[in-house]
Formats: structure tokens, sequence, C-alpha cells
């Protein structure tokens, strides 16, 4: 068989083929689009009659063909019969694993000469790589041998540069897009947990039984108890009013907070529970930020809970401890309750988000790491424990 001329390109041609290929491929936004416009334009200048342009998938290591010129492109943008390479098999593996350009003179003679659609004498291999990586291959062949030059190798070279440092670009585009969607996402979903937490504090039963329970005070002339009553509950809604578009709270608000809760729920439900809370020692004098509308949610259930089930005696002392990197809250409980636990909950609290659900979240997406241990006992109809909550120190 003879050996065909290659065609031979002086500086400029070189150049012009640059130029095009730099110009055609600016404005597109897809990885396909780059590839197709490489092996469909870039390619047929060079007066080719064959290529194929692989993507390596790191996942698999493998390399994917992705878009063709010749006779594995038979219309618009399809590839005949396309296969998969695994990294270093073939000629075009071997290429995508040692990132170092091959041309072939004789393929009947190299071993690593996989033939996909029809058999080719000559074959040049080059990589699509920047900063060491690479990313693809270009794999020309041809049926004469010893047809592709040096010339080509550097025209190719220099072409698979330029789509290299076009799809590392919108890669880094398509990151920055997906990490911006994700903030988005995550951003949405906490105004979404918030404001689920915030309705279960604000819920129309928890609202209009303390409207109640004032216009109770007011009707049987009580007037210091409906002043009480209407103070806490005021003092209670500016501080959810004033945190609830705030990701933190100190300590020192949160406590006078639950204090006011808890106050407002004892007079509501006619002292059916005792509490109390206090501040370890040495914890008196330190500071302390904690991740907001994370206890409220936790002590809601608790109270809801336990008076929906008609516990009696119930009885809860909170003490807080201030290290470091986190807040420990030591909740103890007793109460009277059934022999057989019901653990029921209304109806109307399915709307509402569960405390686990909204720990779940804040762990994942924050990384606050709160954790929550529990220790019971019963001894027959008393039961008390212990629950041991550790939440950030903001």
């Amino acid at each position: 068989m003879k050996t065909v001329s290659s065609k031979k390109y002086n500086p400029d041609q070189f150049e012009e083929i640059l130029v095009y290929f730099s110009n055609s491929i600016h404005g597109k936004n897809n990885e396909d689009e780059i590839l197709w416009d490489l092996a469909k334009n870039c390619i047929a200048k060079l007066d080719f009659v064959d290529c194929v342009v692989y993507l390596l998938e790191e996942e698999n290591n493998q390399l994917l063909q992705k878009a063709a010129y010749g006779p594995k492109n038979p219309k618009a943008k399809e590839i005949y019969n396309p296969i998969e390479i695994k990294l270093g098999e073939g000629i075009s593996g071997h290429v995508a694993q040692t990132g170092q350009a091959e041309i072939i003179g004789d393929t009947s003679k190299d071993p690593r000469y996989l033939q996909d659609d029809e058999f080719r004498y000559s074959e040049i291999c080059v990589p699509i790589k920047i900063d060491g990586k690479v990313l693809g291959i270009i794999d020309c062949e041809h049926p004469e041998k010893n047809y592709y030059t040096s010339q080509h190798l550097r025209i190719l070279t220099a072409v698979a540069s330029i789509c290299a440092f076009k799809i590392q670009n919108v890669r880094a585009d398509l990151k920055i897009k997906k990490e911006r969607e994700k903030v988005f996402q995550i951003e949405k979903e906490m105004v979404q947990l918030k404001l689920k937490a915030f309705r279960s504090q604000m819920n129309p039963h928890f609202i209009f039984n303390s409207l109640s329970g004032i216009q109770y005070y007011i009707t049987t002339s009580n007037k210091k108890q409906a002043l009480d009553y209407l103070s806490q509950f005021s003092k209670l809604m500016r501080f959810y009013l004033k945190y609830f578009e705030k990701e933190s709270v100190s300590l020192k608000d949160e406590t006078a907070m639950l204090d006011t809760y808890l106050k407002l729920q004892k007079m509501r439900y006619g002292n059916r529970f005792s509490y109390e809370i206090n501040l370890e020692k040495s914890s008196i004098n330190k500071e302390a930020v904690i991740p907001s509308f994370v206890l409220q949610t936790f002590f809601e259930n608790i109270i809801e809970m336990a008076v929906y089930n008609q516990y009696k005696k119930c009885s809860l002392k909170v003490l807080f401890k201030v290290k470091s990197s986190k807040v420990i809250v030591h909740i103890g409980f007793k109460y009277k309750g059934e022999k057989e636990e019901r653990f029921k909950t209304p109806d109307y609290r399915a709307q509402f988000v569960k405390w686990e659900d909204q720990i779940a979240f804040l762990n994942k997406y924050k990384n606050y790491q709160i954790e929550k241990n529990i220790t019971f006992n019963k001894y027959e109809q008393w039961k008390e424990g212990e629950v041991l909550l550790s939440l950030p120190n903001l």
C-alpha cells in the first residue's frame, strides 16, 4: 500500500484554524456543543476523514464517545454505534492514562489498536488536558499508512488546549451555579423550617387559649393576674418577632424567653406542671450564643404532649452549662402517668415541624452537631428521667 502525502499547513493557515476554533466555541455554554463544534467544524477544516472525541468519565474510569466526524457521524449530532473504552485500554485509553499524545503510522503492528467501525492504518491520539489533568481525547484515523505528521500533532495539541480551557470554564461556571442553587435551596428550606417552628409557637390554639385566659381574668376582676398574663404574652410575642429572621440567640435571652414561655403555659394550663430554670454557677459569667428556635420547639413539644396525655404532677428542672464550644442543657423530668404510655399528640400538630426533623436539617447543612440523649425510668405509675441536649456555642 502506498503512503499518501498529507496536506501541509503554513503558519497563517495554522493560526487561522486556531482563531476559527477559538471564536467558534466562544459562545458555547455546555460541553456537548464544544465537542461537536470541534468534531464537525474544526476537524473538517483539517481535511481529516475520521475523528471521534471522547470525554473521560472519572467515576468509572471510562472514555465515552461524545462527538464524531466522518463515518461515525451519519447525520446531525448522532454517533453511530457509540462505544466505551476503559482507561488504559486501546491506544485512546493508553493516551488518556499517560496524558501523552501519540502518532501511529501502522496500526496493524500495534497490539493496542481497537477497531471501531472499520480498520484504518494511521491513528493520531491527542489528550484534551489542562493542569496535567486529562479531560478527554481527540482520536483521528486514516485508511492510509503514515498519514499524520508532527504538524498535525502541533495543530491538534493546540486545539485540544483551547478545548480543555473552555471545558474547564464551563465546568467551573456549572459548579458555581450548582453551589448557588444549593445555597439558595438551603436558605429556602431554612426559611420554611423557621416558619414551621414559628407557626408551632404561634399556633392558633396557643394564641386563642392565651387570650381566653387573659379574658377570663379580666371578667373575674382579677386585674393583677390579667396584667401579669398579658405582660408575659406580649414579652413572648416580641421575642418571637425579634429573633424570627436570626439564626442565633444569646443564652441569656433564650433562658429569659424560656422562663416567660413556661410561665405563660403554666398559667394557661392552671398550674398542671412546675418548672425550675438554673444556670450552673461556673457558667454565670460566661457568654454563649446558641441556634434560635431550637429550645423553644423542644419545650413546646414536651408541654403539649404532657398536657394532651393528661400527665399529672409534671415537673421540669432545667440546668444550663456553658462550655467553650457547646452549651449543655440538662432537663430533669418527673410525672405521673398511666401504666401503658400513650404518647399521643393532637391532630392539629401534624402540620408543625418535628423537632427531630429540624435538628437533622441543622446538623446536615449547618454542621451544628446537636445531640439528644434520654435516660428514662419507670416506677409503677411514676416516671422520671433526664434529657441531655448538646447545642453548639456559636
